[in-house]
């Protein structure tokens, strides 16, 4: 259960000096305005990657069970000497645990393999439509967040109308929604409806693919700024106010992307980059895939 007394999480801070801001979940949660992502680190590599992200000023750290690796960022997280309290721990759980006493399962074997007794954010990783047992499987979230298991809750994948079943049949919305978000995949509707029922959008893998970061646009935005391409796409995010998890295992890259914080995009540089949304095409389904 969740230590007792006032809730703080002190502002992040990397190298440079600034701090990393927080943004306020619609149950009154703080919630880092950026995270490391874990996926796909393991072993020694993947405990050196948290632990280089939270001496860097890193406190949102996002794992899943199916990334097979949650007992690695525990333990990344020990090494640090990082306080649990300032952290920000984020996990999801898959398709088999989807009822209220699954879900339950899930997150005691999560809180087992990361060693911490409370999680900060759970997230149902994928709706699995055609399993047809998300709704039951937030019912359960509904019941772990009122007990104090978790400090927040939310979906992964989750399209509005997913979320609009959930809100139908439960009377209550995630505070957290993670999707695939980039400039190239701007996911106007999933980010509409998540903004007009008070859902912190999350982006994951906000900095792929590759090629995005070779953009023309992109690549003239970030000449423009003296920043890399990678800065441009993860400010144009936080601008919009959502919570990019970019990965990476290198300590150097993970201060360059929190740097993205020092960029100063102009209106004019926002336009530029809304206009190169491609739809959705490239977007997996979460319909038709999912774990």
């Amino acid at each position: 259960m969740i230590p007792g007394g006032a809730w703080y999480l002190a502002p992040a801070a990397y190298s440079e000096g600034m701090a990393i801001p927080y943004l306020t979940l619609s149950n009154g949660v703080p919630i880092p305005a950026m995270g490391l992502g874990t996926y796909p680190l393991r072993g020694d590599e993947g405990m050196a990657a948290v632990r280089s992200g939270l001496e860097l000023g890193y406190r949102l750290i996002d794992t899943a069970e199916a990334y097979d690796n949650e007992m690695t960022v525990g333990e990344g997280i020990r090494q640090s000497g990082v306080p649990r309290a300032e952290i920000f721990l984020t996990t999801k759980f898959n398709r088999q645990w989807h009822s209220v006493d699954g879900v339950r399962q899930a997150a005691a074997g999560s809180l087992r393999r990361l060693g911490t007794d409370y999680l900060d954010l759970l997230l149902i990783h994928w709706p699995n439509p055609g399993f047809g047992m998300y709704v039951e499987a937030f019912r359960g979230l509904l019941k772990l967040l009122d007990e104090g298991v978790v400090r927040a809750i939310g979906t992964s994948n989750f399209k509005p109308a997913h979320l609009a079943r959930v809100l139908a049949e439960t009377g209550a919305s995630p505070q957290v929604n993670q999707i695939n978000l980039t400039p190239w995949v701007a996911r106007q509707p999933s980010v509409a409806y998540d903004s007009a029922h008070g859902i912190v959008t999350e982006a994951w893998s906000p900095i792929r693919p590759a090629a995005m970061l070779q953009d023309p646009a992109i690549v003239a935005i970030a000449r423009a700024h003296d920043a890399t391409p990678a800065q441009v796409v993860l400010r144009w995010g936080t601008r919009h106010g959502y919570v990019p998890i970019p990965k990476s295992a290198h300590a150097d890259r993970q201060a360059e992307n929190l740097a993205s914080w020092d960029l100063s995009l102009s209106d004019d540089d926002m336009a530029v980059l809304d206009a190169l949304d491609q739809g959705e095409a490239g977007v997996t389904d979460s319909d038709t895939f999912g774990h």
